[in-house]
């Protein structure tokens, strides 16, 4: 938001100075993004004479001008205005000079084979105007070798501010003047626009009303238009031309200059329609699917039922709250305008906004809520404005709908401003704050009531008027205390699942995956794939249409995330994401998910080609080694997860599995992608993924003492043996190991498979499976004997779990 000091000055009676100013904007949440003085940025551009202007000998649109600046002998200058003559005043940049307008700095230059050192200045090219046609044509009495800045009075500072979403009051200067009145900065000055009456009556007039069906959207909730004929629509006032450009505006003609005016004066957007080109009826609409229409800047846009317009019989004039069409647009041969000020339901407008992709200054407004007690006040400002400059006569305000700021009264104890900022503010100067910022305060004991302004439907409650006290005393004055030192040991800070979700993030880029944050929205296709697309989880103003749905999974952000990787060149990637998932709009269906892929050749420890072996692909065996990697970090025991071959819809149904407690504690997921979904998201596989429950994990038992035990090693030699069996293809590796490792709890320390055959010479639907037992004896050396009988156990116990039998 830009504005000039000059023109903040027409609301706010001050003596403060500019540094004073613009530090205060600073101090009250009006972030000042940068300062701009004119003066600074024309202060090289000098006031000179033309001496002689001669015919360039080798050009016919140039002229070889000798130029005396005031300080010394006449400087030669080329130049193409074909107003440049002799005996003139003008424009004077030296060699050296930064020009604004075009942004660049002169040289020294020869063109066509005549020396040129320096440049006779247009009035775009010092960001005046628009004007390039020639050159600045200054009166006779210009001195000579005086600064320009100071001859002409060019000596503003502008100002660009950021506007949080919440603050449309401050999209105005007035609503701006208004904070820094609060601030201390100066006096508010008198705003009230008065009632301008009517010249015309009756006949001839336009009439509004809505054509909304019913259970439409209604972006337009009122509108008031006033009829003006005989005005006379040329250039606007030099004022006026100055401060719009100051603020980067073009100036156009006196109806859009007026209309952009009080855009930025009071944050109020209005629009002006040729009347004559209005074709029957006036109305508010929604568009029909497959209208269109050429918009202002030139484009053609595509409007659908959701967005509002203005139209008359003949289709739509403009998109309403956020531009107007051409062809009822107002030109230089306009005498008779409807002009248009409306109040528009902000959401409604940023909507139709995203969609057309339309950013303009009344978009910009009225998403952010203009003032609804400000419709009629607007267009009568409007009024007195385009009759004092353009003349004509005028009929009576036309009004359809009607829009009223909720009534909102706040009970405000004053201790929340202590308690919530540390600051110690009294009463009377907490109820000046607020009365200077628009509020009506009553009552005077230790809890007020507070009336809320219309241009702030921001303020919901007490903590918001507390932060309105705050920013006007200052954030600088907030006190800052150290934290209290604490005499015992600290509690735990992180909850059980934020603890978690740290651990995961470590363990997982520990294990090769780069970690990735992708969007928590993904597109209704994408939601369909990985279960969801449910109604309750589609978004009401999603930021763009293919970001529509919250996501079920956080695989869809993944898989995209490794599509681009892959069309980039690089193809074996592995990514992770801790992350919230939606299975439904409760509560209980926002789920915290720790999910991982791989692709191509991204093992563990191993990606891509290597001298030493072969680039070995992805298998459902590394997503299950990550997923139990995790859990074992994050504090369960693997040996007690089951591992069942039931896959998730999204992976390959004989290559995938489930990690469970049980059949109702289901820990997560494992295995290959789904060859279907590899070819619907254009992937090149093997991709293999896991996606863990991390809410789903038992939370641990207390323990009495949070000491670890004592370090337990044996001193004697552990004793390994080996044992194939033959089994039949369909039993379960896992189930074989666990049974070896029940067979003696207290010998056995573990068990590893080191071998798997299948071929004829096992017989067909038969498989080898051979592993190998570690046992750890603790109280003596094991002799022959025992070591048998913990053999015949290992073999009793798996041939009874499995059916598998010892191979001779």
């Amino acid at each position: 938001m830009k504005f000039t000091i000059d023109w903040l000055k027409d609301h706010l009676d001050t003596k403060a100075s500019n540094d004073e100013i613009i530090e205060t904007l600073t101090m009250i949440g009006l972030e000042v993004e940068e300062v701009e003085d004119q003066a600074k940025v024309l202060n090289d551009f000098t006031v000179c004479e033309v001496i002689s202007a001669e015919k360039h000998p080798n050009a016919d649109k140039l002229r070889v001008c000798m130029v005396n600046t005031g300080s010394g002998d006449p400087v030669k200058v080329v130049c193409g205005a074909p107003n440049a003559r002799t005996g003139m005043k003008g424009v004077f940049a030296a060699v050296g000079t930064y020009v604004p307008g075009v942004d660049f700095t002169l040289t020294k230059g020869n063109i066509r084979g005549e020396e040129s050192n320096g440049m006779l200045c247009s009035e775009r090219e010092l960001m005046l105007s628009d004007e390039h046609d020639g050159i600045i044509d200054l009166p006779e009495d210009a001195p000579v070798g005086t600064k320009f800045v100071d001859y002409a009075g060019i000596d503003d500072v502008v100002v660009d501010i950021a506007i949080t979403p919440n603050r449309g009051d401050a999209t105005g200067i007035y609503g701006i003047a208004r904070d820094l009145a609060a601030a201390g900065i100066g006096e508010l000055k008198d705003g009230i626009v008065a009632p301008v009456p009517a010249t015309l009556n009756g006949e001839g007039d336009i009439s509004v009303d809505f054509r909304f069906g019913e259970g439409e959207p209604q972006a337009c909730k009122m509108f008031a238009g006033r009829l003006f004929k005989g005005v006379k629509n040329g250039p606007s006032p030099e004022w006026l031309q100055k401060r719009l450009i100051a603020i980067g505006l073009r100036p156009i003609n006196a109806l859009a200059d007026i209309t952009n005016y009080i855009s930025y004066d009071r944050g109020r957007p209005l629009h002006a329609y040729d009347a004559d080109k209005i074709n029957g009826q006036f109305h508010a609409r929604n568009a029909k699917k497959g209208e269109k229409i050429l918009a202002l800047d030139g484009k053609t846009y595509e409007l659908d039922e959701t967005m509002c317009i203005l139209a008359d019989d003949n289709g739509p004039l403009c998109i309403g709250g956020i531009m107007g069409g051409e062809e009822s647009g107002c030109t230089e041969d306009t005498t008779n305008i409807f002009m248009e000020c409306a109040w528009w339901e902000p959401l409604l407008i940023a909507q139709t906004g995203r969609k057309t992709g339309i950013v303009s200054d009344a978009r910009y407004r009225l998403e952010r809520h203009a003032d609804p007690e400000f419709v009629l006040p607007g267009i009568e400002l409007a009024t007195k404005m385009i009759l004092e400059i353009c003349g004509g006569e005028v009929h009576e305000v036309t009004v359809a709908g009607e829009v009223k700021s909720p009534e909102k009264v706040i009970e405000f104890p004053l201790a929340e401003i202590t308690r919530l900022t540390g600051l110690k503010v009294p009463f009377a100067e907490a109820k000046a704050i607020l009365t200077r910022l628009g509020f009506w305060v009553a009552g005077s004991g230790d809890v007020v009531k507070v009336n809320v302004p219309s241009y702030r439907p921001d303020i919901e409650g007490k903590a918001d008027l507390v932060e309105e006290v705050m920013r006007i005393v200052g954030v600088d004055k907030v006190p800052v205390d150290p934290l209290p030192r604490l005499s015992g040991v600290a509690p735990k800070m992180l909850t059980t699942i934020q603890n978690r979700r740290r651990i995961a993030r470590r363990t997982l880029a520990a294990r090769g995956f780069h970690e990735a944050v992708t969007w928590s929205f993904i597109s209704e296709k994408e939601a369909t794939l990985f279960g969801g697309g449910a109604d309750e989880l589609k978004l009401e103003n999603p930021i763009v249409s293919d970001l529509t749905d919250m996501r079920p999974s956080l695989l869809p952000g993944l898989l995209a995330a490794v599509g681009r990787n892959a069309n980039r060149g690089f193809a074996d990637v592995a990514l992770f994401e801790v992350g919230q998932v939606f299975k439904n709009d409760s509560i209980d269906g926002q789920l915290n998910y720790a999910t991982g892929v791989r692709a191509g050749t991204a093992k563990f420890a191993q990606v891509g080609r290597d001298w030493q072996g072969k680039a070995n692909k992805v298998d459902v065996f590394d997503a299950k080694a990550d997923a139990l990697g995790a859990l074992d970090a994050l504090g369960m025991d693997v040996n007690n997860i089951q591992v069942v071959a039931e896959p998730a819809d999204w992976a390959h149904p004989g290559r995938a599995g489930r990690l469970q407690l049980g059949p109702k504690m289901i820990l997560g997921w494992f295995g290959e992608l789904h060859p279907a979904l590899i070819s619907e998201l254009d992937l090149t596989g093997p991709v293999v993924a896991f996606e863990l429950n991390l809410d789903a994990i038992p939370s641990p038992r207390k323990k009495a003492s949070k000491a670890k035990g004592a370090l337990d090693i044996s001193d004697l030699q552990p004793v390994r043996r080996d044992f194939a069996f033959l089994a039949d293809r369909n039993v379960e590796a896992g189930k074989l190991v666990k049974a070896a490792n029940s067979a003696d709890k207290k010998l056995i320390q573990s068990t590893s498979i080191f071998d798997v055959f299948e071929g004829e010479h096992v017989g067909e639907g038969k498989k080898s499976v051979a592993i190998e037992v570690t046992l750890q004896p603790r109280q003596k050396t094991l002799t022959d004997e025992e070591i048998e009988a913990v053999s015949n156990k290992i073999i009793a116990a798996v041939e009874k779990a499995t059916g598998a039998m010892l191979r001779g």
